[in-house]
Formats: structure tokens, C-alpha cells, sequence
């Protein structure tokens, strides 16, 4: 995989971010593979409303962000409403993320976020534009990347060293499980629990070890009466899809 962006391609652009887009969306269509099937994508026609790219096997559709120097902790993204509109109707693509150096055009980072991690929890709602603004009163969002757990990040680059094919297909079929799971992926329950155990940081844990988490998941979820049990429920859906092993006497251990 080439790490390095074509820099010439930008020499007739002048603004920034026209500069930006053609050069990761020219390293994009000749450098990535579908992470659903490992065949090449392809371009969309340019200004799709959606997405930027898509797989002619499988049918993925995924849209590009990159941003100079590091990915960070948000990415700023379109319309609040819109989004919303999006993630209701289940009309939201794959996010590749893409992070580049300006001094020398290499690529440091490159990763995909699966659809089925997009839920409204992690967008924030943006300051609307002033009044003196072209757009006055409108309302963009920011994706919180710090709210989607480890197994949503899915890297092919981190820190300029690249990913096997074979990691990068098998880490994306660990979680498809979540896009049959509407009700407790939109309410956040599923991710909340995966986020946890990102946390602990651990191979294996103890149901102890998760319910220490038990006030922070009350205050995310205050309607809720019985949080251990759902604390519960949620881990016995993580292994009955494969996502842990149960190895006795309350420990789990992560796949």
C-alpha cells in the first residue's frame, strides 16, 4: 500500500480544502478495498449527497473524511437535522477517516467506522451560525469519535504501519452482528457495555468488574429501573453473538 498522497494532482487548486479532497480521494480509489469483501472500490460521481465511494460487489457505501495531522476526538460533519434524518432512516454510509502530513504527504492513519456504530448519542449538536454569518442560524453537528468503542475504529493505517487484508475483513465481520439490532443499538445500551469493557482495558472481566459502571449507566440512562439486569442482558448478547466467551463463575473473556 502506498503511503504517500500524489501531491502534484492539487498544483491546479487553490483553496485548501479543494486541494485536500482531490489528493485523499485520488489515494482512497487507488489504495483501499472493500473491508465487507476485499475487492477495490469505486468512485461516486463528484458532489453525491451521501457518499464518495461504494463497492460494486457488495454494495457498501462509504464517505470520506480526512483531516491534517491527527484524526482527533470529533469530526465535524453536515446538517444537525439531516443527520438525524439519516440515522432514523438508516441512510448513513461508512466513514472513512483519513489523517495526512502536510510536510512530506504521507498518510498517518486510515480507518473505517461501520454505519451500525452511527447512532444520535454521538452527535453533537453544533452553535448555530451568527447572524452576520453567509448561512445565519444554521446548525451543523460533529461525529464524537470518543463515543464509539475500540471494535467500531477499524484500522487499515495507524502510525504509518499498515494492517493485514485478512485483519481488516475478519475486524469488520466481528460487530455485523449490531445492524439487526435496532432498539438497543439507538438507545445506546449495546455500545454503552461495549464501551465499558474498552475501559477495563482487559482480555477477560468479571461481572463486578462491569457493574462498577453501574452509576455512569444510570446517568445515561435515568428512565431506567434495572440497570444491572440490562447491564446483564447486554453481555449475554455480546456472547451469544460471539463477540465474548463466557468462562464461568461471572468472567468473560473478549473474542
Amino acid at each position: 500500500m502506498n503511503l504517500r498522497l500524489e501531491a502534484e494532482l492539487a498544483l491546479r487548486y487553490k483553496s485548501p480544502p479543494q486541494k485536500a479532497r482531490v489528493l485523499t480521494e485520488a489515494w482512497v480509489a487507488s489504495n483501499i478495498y472493500c473491508p465487507a469483501c476485499g475487492i477495490d472500490i469505486k468512485k461516486y460521481e463528484s458532489n453525491r449527497p451521501v457518499a464518495d465511494f461504494y463497492c460494486a460487489k457488495c454494495m457498501e457505501e462509504y464517505e470520506l473524511k480526512s483531516k491534517i495531522n491527527s484524526v482527533g476526538s470529533k469530526i465535524v460533519d453536515g446538517t444537525h437535522k439531516t443527520m438525524l434524518e439519516r440515522l432514523a432512516s438508516n441512510n448513513v454510509p461508512n466513514l472513512f477517516l483519513l489523517s495526512y502530513s502536510l510536510q512530506d504527504y504521507s498518510v498517518l492513519d486510515f480507518l473505517i467506522i461501520p454505519k451500525h456504530f452511527f447512532v444520535s448519542s454521538i452527535i453533537e449538536k453544533r452553535t448555530p451560525l451568527s447572524a452576520g454569518a453567509r448561512r445565519a442560524g444554521w446548525i451543523g453537528c460533529n461525529i464524537l469519535l470518543d463515543g464509539i468503542p475500540s471494535s467500531g475504529r477499524i484500522f487499515y493505517i495507524k502510525n504509518r504501519c499498515v494492517e493485514s487484508r485478512d485483519t481488516v475483513l475478519r475486524t469488520w465481520k466481528k460487530t455485523l452482528f449490531l445492524r439487526d439490532e435496532k432498539e438497543d443499538l439507538r438507545k445506546g445500551w449495546i455500545l454503552d457495555i461495549m464501551r465499558c469493557i474498552d475501559i477495563l482495558g482487559k482480555k477477560e472481566f468479571n461481572l463486578d468488574e462491569i457493574y462498577a459502571f453501574e452509576k455512569d449507566l444510570r446517568v445515561l440512562h435515568p428512565n431506567n429501573k434495572h440497570i444491572k439486569d440490562k447491564m446483564r442482558q447486554q453481555l449475554q448478547f455480546l456472547r451469544d453473538k460471539g463477540y465474548l466467551n463466557f468462562i464461568g463463575k461471572g468472567r468473560y473473556r473478549l473474542t
